[in-house]
């Protein structure tokens, strides 16, 4: 066996650090972005002013959606991924950029120690983006505990008079897992100290902030969502609102230069704009808005993807930011590892790695699930296949002749290890999908003339193929506040587990007939939705018995453990 074949193959890290980058202002000239406009952020990194999208534009280029099974709890590769399929339509000669949220510092401290690819498909300088990046997550954690702290001095400054809140539903948020802050309570230590409330935190990703900034078009649209944010409910019942607070003009002010987009690049220098990051299990899981039109307007092809499976970001993708914007994906990319599949099959998650083809053809479903519920919404699909070394050639060859059978297009992506080279085969594939066979209009999940109660039961219902849907009391009760004050006609962001179609993470597979349970619902009119929350899904997460922060460090002024 020669020295070649027994090396060990590089870590993200040190891929990221062997490549050769260019200047950030020579990234942006290659799109037709005059360098002198540009705001970097040292070398590689830089904000694009707002200037540089262009509607006319947008509409020649082929937007690309990369979604997956439902993943387990390491993933299936959805982002290296769609950094590959961008590597890969660059390589057979297609101006190709890839559009991605940004990563949030709690599950690279928590679980995944990453989120920008992997191998030879990333987007660099990964550390950077991995940790603060262009401040963007510190901009919207301040801006939303602005609100926070004004609220407060609301409250106490008009605690004598009937001015004040009957009830505040405005939490605060960190960018960091920890459970001890989901319930609190904030103003002890005598009355100096503000009025003793119930309060609690949110990770930062759930922040309406974050969802509205991903959802605006410009300052202005920005401007308007936070005038609407709902901050609590006066005695008389009627909304409280940033505006009738006073200060929307103030926190635009903290968003001014977080509104932008960022441009960076990959690990072969094409480009890459990274924006906004809500968790798509208890967001809307798509990145801004703003990053997707600019690299549109400047690309022939644009890849973007949608948090977790088809049925929380990209459902969220297609009902919520494509109706709001008037986009439309050319395709659907489902991205699925035999391993996903084996557990779907009812293999331990410790051993999904084994070869188990039997369990891998029980798991089948979940991927059948995830390319009807695409093609419902009228994509047309490509399953993408992330091989792994531990795959094998009958496990790998009967996924292909199954595809083939199910009437969708396949490919085998190898973009981890040898970047777009490896990649070609995919994005072929989409080329082809998207010049002989594009995605049709999208066929929405619901109306949002629908009651609040159907949109709900309609996504439950043909998405998660649910058989029933329960709502507590107090969702009953503020259905009918919402539907009062106008909110009825918004649509909805389900916040419920990532592993399991239903809201139970233990149910596998393809479950249906279950009844699934809306246990509470949260308006956010400043998003432009109502948020409804599913079984016990947590929107502030906890950390893990061993957390990754264990494990990043640094070693002679060189950053390790992130992955």
């Amino acid at each position: 066996m020669s020295d070649q074949q027994v090396k060990k193959f590089p870590s993200d890290i040190e891929i990221s650090r062997a490549a050769k980058l260019l200047p950030i202002a020579k990234i942006a000239a290659n799109i037709g972005i005059d360098p002198e406009d540009i705001i970097p952020y040292g070398k590689y990194k830089a904000k694009i002013p707002l200037s540089y999208i262009n509607e006319d534009k947008i509409k020649e280029s082929n937007l690309i959606l990369v979604t997956a099974v439902t993943p387990n709890k390491a993933g299936v590769g959805k982002t290296v991924t769609s950094v590959a399929s961008s590597l890969g339509l660059n390589y057979i000669g297609k101006k190709t950029a890839v559009a991605l949220r940004e990563p949030s510092l709690g599950p690279c401290f928590g679980m995944k120690g990453g989120a920008a690819g992997g191998g030879y498909s990333q987007v660099l300088p990964m550390d950077e983006i991995n940790l603060h990046f262009t401040g963007d997550f510190h901009a919207i954690t301040c801006a939303n505990n602005m609100i926070a702290a004004l609220l407060d001095n609301y409250q106490y400054q008009n605690r004598k008079n009937d001015k004040g809140l009957e009830r505040i539903v405005w939490r605060r948020v960190l960018d960091v897992n920890d459970r001890s802050l989901r319930q609190i309570v904030t103003g002890l230590g005598g009355t100096g100290n503000g009025i003793p409330t119930e309060a609690g935190f949110d990770i930062t990703t759930a922040s309406e902030i974050m969802a509205l900034l991903c959802l605006a078009t410009d300052l202005d649209d920005l401007l308007a969502r936070i005038e609407r944010i709902v901050l609590g409910f006066r005695f008389d019942k009627t909304p409280f609102t940033v505006k009738d607070l006073g200060v929307a003009e103030a926190i635009t002010v903290l968003l001014k230069d977080a509104i932008m987009p960022n441009l960076v690049q990959t690990t072969e220098n094409t480009t890459a704009f990274i924006h906004g990051g809500p968790f798509a299990n208890i967001a809307h899981g798509c990145n801004s808005v703003i990053a997707t039109k600019m690299a549109m307007s400047s690309n022939e092809y644009v890849v973007t993807e949608a948090g977790f499976g088809s049925d929380l970001g990209a459902e969220k993708f297609l009902d919520i930011k494509c109706r709001l914007t008037g986009l439309t994906p050319k395709a659907t990319v489902i991205v699925v590892t035999t391993g996903a599949l084996k557990l779907h099959g009812g293999v331990a998650d410790g051993e999904i790695s084994k070869p188990n083809k039997e369990a891998m053809i029980t798991g089948l479903g979940n991927l059948r699930r995830h390319i009807n519920n695409m093609k419902e919404f009228g994509q047309s699909v490509i399953v993408s296949f992330n091989r792994h070394k531990h795959d094998n050639d009958d496990e790998v060859g009967y996924l292909e002749n199954w595809c083939g059978e199910e009437g969708v297009a396949f490919a085998i992506n190898n973009g981890f290890t040898t970047g777009g080279e490896g990649a070609a085969a995919l994005g072929k594939k989409i080329v082809e999908v998207v010049e002989n066979n594009p995605s049709k209009p999208i066929n929405f999940a619901y109306d949002l003339e629908d009651s609040i109660g159907t949109k709900i039961e309609k996504i439950a219902k043909r998405v998660y193929k649910a058989g029933e849907v329960t709502f507590s009391q107090t969702v009953e009760n503020k259905i009918k506040s919402y539907t009062k004050n106008g909110w009825a006609n918004l649509p909805i962001c389900i916040a419920k587990t990532q592993y399991s179609f239903s809201d139970d993470p233990k149910r596998v597979n393809a479950p249906e007939g279950f009844s699934l349970h809306i246990r509470d619902i949260v308006i956010q009119a400043g998003a432009g939705f109502i948020v409804a929350i599913a079984g016990e899904i947590m929107r502030m997460p906890g950390l893990p018995e061993d957390p990754q922060a264990y494990r990043i460090k640094l070693v002679d002024g060189e950053i390790e453990g992130l992955s």
